[in-house]
């Protein structure tokens, strides 16, 4: 007993570690794609997003989320940890759609409301304590690592944000797409890879579990589907953008790669590896859609975030119904369904009333000369690179 309780302790320590190196991939993903003149802000955001998210969660989320848990497999302490090390990434999705154009400060109090309010509420109507879910929602969906939960709770409030604050200055003009370069290749490459890496923790870990055969068995299982579809997702993406533009666009490459983690996440232990690569190769190829449909339809998203977490948090839901049905243990395609409809929903509506609310009095988004000049100097008064000349 007191081996088991051991193990699955240390289990879920390393699988924090493993996640809160997320926190970095997110940043440099992040500060990599945006121009030189806004990677401070960037950076600034990232950093706050896990103080104040994990803050949140501690003082009111997970009672909001858990009630009052006591874990008798492992440390409670280790358990508290790992839920609050995924709070943050579902206000990081929200950052980088955001990018260039968001202000500090109010960005900051809608990840306070999310971290203490938004966030737990999704996860208890879906796998927390339950209370709202039997009285309200009555939800019973199979959502392991949160394809729903954690990546399209962020991009239903990032998709809120956007219609609320609009596109960066210059992004649309008439009917032309201005093309907005990243700034550093080598770090979005780092931050991507990163967040691979993190996956393995945040998916891995989820299984809640490593201390007998089963349970390692199904760790592994979930941590190889994981690491398959990432892959899928890459090689599916590449091959489409080389077909259709003759060229190999790392960025959205690597896009493609996070599409097909998330669109796994839901449901990593209950796939064959021919489930895991379609699965991937997928989500790889809905970013390659959804990307330019969102700028057609003038939603700026400089980083893809609606693309890789929003649509594939959908797709990766519905998936478990099309390649795990179960109907005896309530896996059916029409409760994963349910519980992509209701969490959309509910965090949309909620986050786009918070948001309004906030920007009345203090607006989201930054002035047009503030963007021109950068959102480094008006919003940090530090540069991340003074020596270069800011690019307009």
């Amino acid at each position: 007993m007191d081996t088991a309780y051991v193990i699955d302790t240390l289990f879920a320590l390393f699988s924090i570690t493993l996640i809160i190196l997320m926190v970095p991939g997110f940043a440099m993903l992040e500060a990599g794609l945006v121009r030189t003149k806004n990677v401070s802000s960037v950076l600034t955001v990232n950093v706050m997003i896990y103080a104040v998210a994990s803050m949140a969660f501690i003082l009111i989320g997970f009672h909001l989320a858990f009630g009052d848990f006591h874990s008798f497999t492992m440390s409670q302490w280790a358990f508290f940890m790992f839920q609050m090390a995924f709070v943050g990434k579902a206000i990081n999705i929200m950052s980088g759609g955001v990018g260039e154009r968001a202000r500090i400060l109010p960005l900051s109090l809608f990840t306070l409301i999310m971290g203490a309010l938004i966030y737990p509420t999704a996860v208890n109507i879906s796998w927390g304590s339950d209370w709202i879910k039997n009285t309200i929602f009555d939800l019973n969906f199979v959502d392991l690592a949160g394809s729903t939960v954690i990546h399209s709770t962020g991009g239903w409030a990032l998709l809120a944000a956007i219609l609320i604050i609009g596109a960066r200055k210059g992004r649309y003009v008439g009917e032309q797409i201005r093309v907005i370069p990243a700034s550093n290749i080598p770090l979005v490459v780092l931050g991507a890879m990163l967040l691979w890496i993190g996956w393995f923790g945040f998916n891995g870990g989820s299984v809640g579990s490593i201390a007998t055969k089963e349970a390692a068995d199904s760790v592994a299982l979930t941590i190889f589907n994981t690491n398959t579809a990432g892959l899928a997702g890459a090689i599916a993406t590449g091959v489409l953008i080389y077909v259709r533009y003759k060229l190999f666009d790392i960025t959205m490459i690597l896009n493609g790669a996070l599409g097909g983690l998330v669109a796994i996440t839901a449901g990593p232990h209950l796939y064959t590896t021919v489930d895991a690569i379609t699965i991937g190769t997928v989500g790889g190829i809905l970013v390659v859609v959804a990307v330019p449909l969102f700028d057609r339809l003038r939603i700026d998203d400089p980083v893809g975030a609606l693309s890789v977490h929003l649509i594939n948090g959908i797709w990766g839901t519905l998936a478990v119904g099309l390649f795990a049905s179960d109907p005896a243990h309530g896996i059916t395609f029409a409760n994963q369904l349910k519980g992509v409809v209701e969490i959309a929903v509910f965090v949309f509506s909620i986050s786009f009333t918070v948001i309004y609310i906030i920007n009345k009095f203090i607006p989201f988004r930054a002035s047009d000369e503030d963007q021109v000049q950068g959102l480094d100097v008006s919003e940090c008064g530090l540069e991340a690179y003074p020596e270069f000349k800011r690019a307009i």
